[in-house]
């Protein structure tokens, strides 16, 4: 499809520009005179402030469609990304931070819900989704890497004015090349009340199953703590960058195995966090287990996990209402990416981050069924004014 394929071209110079930043900022924050526990409460306050913009975000896409929350957050982040330049105080870089977790609260639940929207066919969707998968893990592959090199040649105030206008010229070009596949307000409203089968159902989506990409988040919450502290900090930038690009070439290898999609998301799921799970304990307690395979293995199983994920709450919610359905996905993530770097910072020194993560995702996969459960949805709606 022509509108997926632009859709993924925005996709990858945006994930581009944010993963670029994941190698340095910690070195950034360290060059600036944070100390570990504040490092672990800004990148906490970034994920706590997506949570008013993920709220905002679900009924937004739902009622007035994604474009405009797509420019919104790319112009603004990288807007954000130029006065980031400028910071030469801690308190400068939090404060730059929490607005920054705001305003790209909207860009995820925006961009997979247009995705989503492009195919009614559950093995679509599912591609879809693994296509999402693969985009981002093609940025990831080389950001991570890239922003390292850039701040070793240029410095950090250059890198971060060069992936702000990345982000504000992808925001340009989005305005005149990204059209929405149908209207979703109350024409989308509508769809969910009526069909060709009669009165159609949103489905309740069970609380338990947020757990899933809360532990997710919260175990990549703490990786993208502890590994750049693991490797050196300002010293080793350039193997923090290095690292991180090989998870994401782990991540390429099973995203690029677009079969994948025809199992059972469910499946999927708790075979990815399994993966995950072991590979946290092999960073915690297998020395000799070479850093780089536990995380090529762990990036083998973040390209099961995710888009496994957003799969399933397609079907969990019916394939309704899902700016709604992403929205809450991403605050599920968004609560872990906070708790995840305040718990690392926190237990620092002390306690094992990576086997924390260990546990964490190891309790989740025994509290979440591997496979849906009958009866679990609503009557149908009687007005479209209740989806409002």
């Amino acid at each position: 499809m022509k509108m997926a394929f632009w859709l993924y071209f925005f996709l990858f110079l945006a994930f581009f520009d944010l993963h670029a930043q994941y190698p340095i900022l910690t070195p950034f924050a360290l060059s600036i005179g944070a100390a570990p526990v504040f490092i672990g409460w800004m990148m906490g306050i970034y994920a706590l402030t997506h949570l008013p913009g993920n709220l905002i975000a679900g009924q937004g896409v739902d009622k007035h469609g994604s474009k405009g929350y797509m420019i919104f957050s790319l112009i603004s982040a990288g807007i954000i990304l130029l006065l980031q330049a400028q910071v030469t105080e801690p308190w400068q870089l939090l404060v730059l931070r929490s607005i920054s977790g705001f305003v790209l609260a909207f860009l995820s639940p925006a961009c997979l819900a247009l995705l989503a929207s492009l195919s009614k066919d559950p093995v679509g969707q599912g591609k879809l989704m693994a296509g999402h998968g693969v985009v981002h893990t093609l940025a990831s592959v080389v950001s991570p890497a890239a922003g390292a090199f850039l701040v070793a040649q240029s410095g950090y105030a250059m890198t971060f004015q060069s992936l702000g206008w990345l982000l504000i010229v992808t925001g340009i070009i989005a305005i005149f090349m990204v059209h929405e596949p149908r209207p979703t307000g109350i024409r989308s409203t509508e769809a969910v009340l009526k069909n060709e089968h009669g009165p159609a159902v949103f489905q309740v989506i069970p609380f338990r199953y947020f757990l899933l990409p809360f532990a997710v988040s919260c175990s990549q919450g703490i990786l993208f703590f502890e590994l750049p502290l693991q490797l050196g900090g300002t010293e080793g930038i350039m193997h923090t960058g290095i690292h991180f690009s090989i998870i994401s070439l782990g991540a390429l290898v099973t995203l690029s195995m677009l079969f994948l999609s025809h199992y059972s998301p469910y499946l999927r799921t708790h075979l990815g966090i399994l993966g995950l799970a072991l590979s946290f304990f092999s960073l915690a307690a297998l020395d000799t287990v070479p850093l780089a395979m536990s995380l090529f293995a762990l990036g083998i199983a973040k390209g099961v996990v995710y888009p496994a994920m957003s799969s399933l709450f397609i079907d969990l919610s019916g394939g309704e209402r899902l700016g709604t359905v992403f929205s809450l996905q991403s605050i599920a993530m968004s609560v872990g990416s906070f708790v995840g770097p305040i718990a690392a910072g926190s237990i620092h020194g002390s306690f094992s981050p990576y086997f924390a993560a260990f546990l964490l995702l190891m309790s989740v996969i025994i509290l979440v069924p591997p496979a849906r459960k009958k009866g679990l949805s609503l009557p149908p709606l009687p007005t479209p004014t209740n989806l409002r």
